[in-house]
């Protein structure tokens, strides 16, 4: 049974109380010790209708009388046209998940037009401050690399201390946390209200979500960047020798499957957590059209991440070029008629419950903090609360895009 777009009067209230058509799904156990889902922000009428009413569900939607997509272990996946925003089908479009490395897409749209690639840079102590065991490039302490290797460490290898110096970068004088907060105003700027960061790599931090939705309209902003696209389709780079720390250069590969497996790949971005579990976005072009498939909480068997795209691709694909169940808004689009009322409209940034710091903001926040450092850290902390309150002006906005948002 296929979910279908509703009529263009219908609230997401109904769409709230209506049964929920199921996603097709694969038979299979999840695996043993899986850890339980984080508790997600309570759900918000106005944020589950962002690019049409037909989008505020838990389940499937997908156009009249298109075929069955795939059966995925993802718990939320959506599929849309790069170009035109058009929202081919989804899962639980506006589903909070937890994004795992696919978080480096947000950090690549927030700084990567801000850093000079050529400019070379020296990696210090803070960039190495990641947690045991998580993906790294080897970069060194004191080692110097050109801005470029460090992207193509991020998009390649998911180099968390390459995300923690790109981060540190891009912040200025305010480090890390000004580049968090800068790619949380960005993804609110973008239309991705359910995407809240805490760490720049996507390690897992207390209050951090997104939602397949969400990371349809970040990965948008990403593909529209020619540097991201050249870094997310290289195979192989080098990283360069360091001759006066005695330490010789070597090879990685691109993590990404899709571009060495799938014909007309354009990249994309691979990401996993024991909290998160897989997630996954990848572009492709067929045709003359350019989709996008996003997937979060998947398993890895019977399909990889990015088998599980690919397999979205191709459903994408197969139908009409006019079919659509919704839109993906433009970045600060035009107004229009909305659904739902000032009382439904609540914080739009999820609340962080107490939990450990991240290793990244422990490392700026180390003692010997420069002082201008540390006064913008203090700017920026002390402008916190007024951003929330432009953020829940924006919000009543947000209503009045739901309904016809604009193409990018």
């Amino acid at each position: 049974m296929a979910g279908t777009a509703p009529a263009a009067a219908a609230t997401p209230a109904a769409h709230a109380a209506a049964p929920a058509v199921p996603c097709p799904r694969p038979d299979v156990k999840p695996p043993p010790g899986r850890p339980p889902r984080p508790t997600p922000p309570k759900d918000d009428p106005v944020l589950r209708a962002v690019g049409g009413d037909a989008l505020a569900t838990d389940g499937l939607v997908i156009p009249a009388g298109a075929k069955q997509p795939p059966a995925l272990t993802a718990t939320s996946w959506l599929v849309a046209d790069l170009d035109t925003g058009e929202v081919l089908g989804s899962c639980g479009p506006h589903v909070y998940g937890t994004p795992a490395s696919v978080q480096k897409l947000l950090l690549a749209a927030t700084v990567m037009d801000r850093l000079d690639p050529d400019k070379t840079i020296t990696v210090t102590e803070g960039d190495l401050a990641i947690e045991p065991g998580s993906s790294a490039v080897g970069l060194l302490k004191g080692g110097r690399y050109p801005i470029s290797t460090l992207w193509l460490g991020l998009l390649l290898n998911s180099g968390n201390e390459a995300a923690n110096a790109l981060a540190r970068l891009g912040g200025g004088e305010g480090g890390v946390p000004a580049t968090v907060a800068a790619m949380n105003a960005e993804a609110k700027r973008l239309g991705a209200y359910q995407t809240h960061a805490v760490t720049p790599s996507g390690l897992d931090g207390s209050g951090q979500f997104t939602s397949a939705y969400d990371l349809a309209l970040i990965a948008r902003k990403c593909f529209a960047d020619a540097d991201f696209r050249k870094y997310a389709l290289t195979k192989t780079a080098q990283i360069p020798a360091q001759k006066q720390l005695k330490k010789g250069g070597f090879q990685i590969q691109n993590e990404n499957k899709l571009i060495f497996n799938y014909p007309g790949a354009l990249g994309g971005k691979t990401g996993f957590t024991q909290l998160a579990r897989h997630s996954y976005v990848g572009g492709a072009e067929r045709g003359g059209r350019r989709l996008v498939a996003t997937l979060l909480g998947a398993e890895a068997r019977p399909l990889r991440g990015w088998q599980q795209g690919a397999a979205l691709l191709d459903w994408g694909f197969s139908l009409p070029r006019d079919a659509s169940v919704g839109k993906l808004v433009a970045p600060d689009g035009p107004d229009a008629p909305g659904t739902a009322t000032d009382a439904s409209v609540t914080s739009a940034v999820p609340k962080v419950a107490n939990g450990p710091v991240p290793a990244a903001a422990r490392a700026a926040a180390r003692p010997g903090l420069p002082l201008a450092a540390a006064a913008a850290i203090a700017v920026i902390l002390a402008a916190t609360p007024l951003l929330l309150l432009l953020t829940q002006r924006r919000r009543r906005r947000v209503r009045r895009r739901i309904r016809r948002p604009q193409a990018l």
